[in-house]
C-alpha cells in the first residue's frame, strides 16, 4: 500500500448520479488491475473506491464514483474532491488495496461481472487484458437498472470489437421496448449464456447484498468458489 498526495484534476458527470474523478498522484503510483484505492478524509474515515485506469498508468488515477442525496458515502466524498479541486488543494490516497485483483498465471477463460459502478473494477482489468494482448477468451458483463446508465457502452463495445477473445455484454433490468440485448439480472444472464461456469476465472464488483447472491448462485452453476474474486467477500458470509 502506498500513501500519497494527489492533485485533484477534474471531476465531470458520466450520467445524472455518476461522476469521473481524475486524480494526479504527487508520486507514481503502483497498483494491480482490480485494486482499489482509500481516500482519506479523516484518520479514522476512510472511503473505498476501484480504480478505473490501467496499471500503467501510473500517472493518473480515474474513479466512478455514484453518488446521490440518498448515499451519504459517496457523496460526501465527492464533496471533499470538489473542495479539493475549488481549492487548489490535495487529497491523500492510500492506493494498491484489495485482494481481488487479476491474476495471469493461468490460462482459464475470464468473466468479468460488474453491477453499476462497479464496472470501474472490472474496467481496469478489461483495459489491463488488452494492453497486454491476453489471448484467454474474456466475458466482459455488465449490469444496470437503466439503458441511460451504460455510461462506457461505446467504449466497452469498441474494446471487444478490437480483440477477437473479448466480449462485451451489457444486461438493462428495466429495458425500454427498443432495448435488444440482455435483460434482467447480470448473473442472470450470465447463467442463461454458459451452460456451467466450471471453467472460468471469476470477477465481480457490485453492492454486497448482490454479490452475496451471485456467489452463492454461481456455485450452484458449477463455479469453483477458488476461481471466484471479489473484496465484497470480506464482508459477507
Amino acid at each position: 500500500m502506498q500513501t500519497l498526495h494527489a492533485d485533484v484534476v477534474s471531476i465531470s458527470p458520466l450520467t445524472e448520479f455518476v461522476h469521473k474523478v481524475i486524480l494526479k498522484p504527487q508520486q507514481p503510483v503502483t497498483f494491480e488491475a482490480g485494486q482499489y484505492l482509500q481516500l482519506v478524509l479523516g484518520e479514522k474515515d476512510k472511503r473505498a473506491f476501484s480504480i478505473a485506469s490501467r496499471p500503467s498508468q501510473t500517472d493518473a488515477l480515474e474513479l466512478h464514483i455514484g453518488a446521490s442525496v440518498a448515499d451519504s458515502y459517496a457523496m460526501q466524498s465527492l464533496e471533499h474532491l470538489r473542495s479539493a479541486h475549488n481549492n487548489n488543494q490535495t487529497v491523500t490516497i492510500e492506493a494498491g488495496l484489495g485482494v481481488s485483483q487479476l491474476r495471469l498465471q493461468c490460462e482459464r477463460p475470464i468473466i468479468l461481472l460488474a453491477g453499476g459502478t462497479g464496472f470501474s473494477y472490472a474496467k481496469s482489468m478489461a483495459d489491463h487484458l488488452a494492453e497486454i494482448n491476453c489471448q484467454r477468451p474474456v466475458l466482459f458483463y455488465w449490469g444496470v437498472k437503466e439503458e441511460s446508465a451504460l455510461y462506457a457502452h461505446s467504449e466497452m463495445k469498441a474494446w471487444a470489437d478490437s480483440h477477437k477473445h473479448f466480449e462485451f455484454i451489457p444486461v438493462v433490468e428495466n429495458p425500454t421496448d427498443s432495448w435488444t440485448g440482455h435483460t434482467g439480472y447480470v448473473h442472470k444472464a450470465v447463467m442463461d449464456d454458459i451452460i456451467s461456469l466450471e471453467p472460468y476465472d471469476i470477477y465481480m464488483a457490485g453492492r454486497f447484498d448482490m454479490i452475496g447472491i451471485v456467489r452463492d448462485d454461481f456455485i450452484s452453476h458449477g463455479a469453483i468458489r477458488e476461481n471466484m474474486y471479489a473484496d465484497a467477500f470480506a464482508f459477507i458470509k
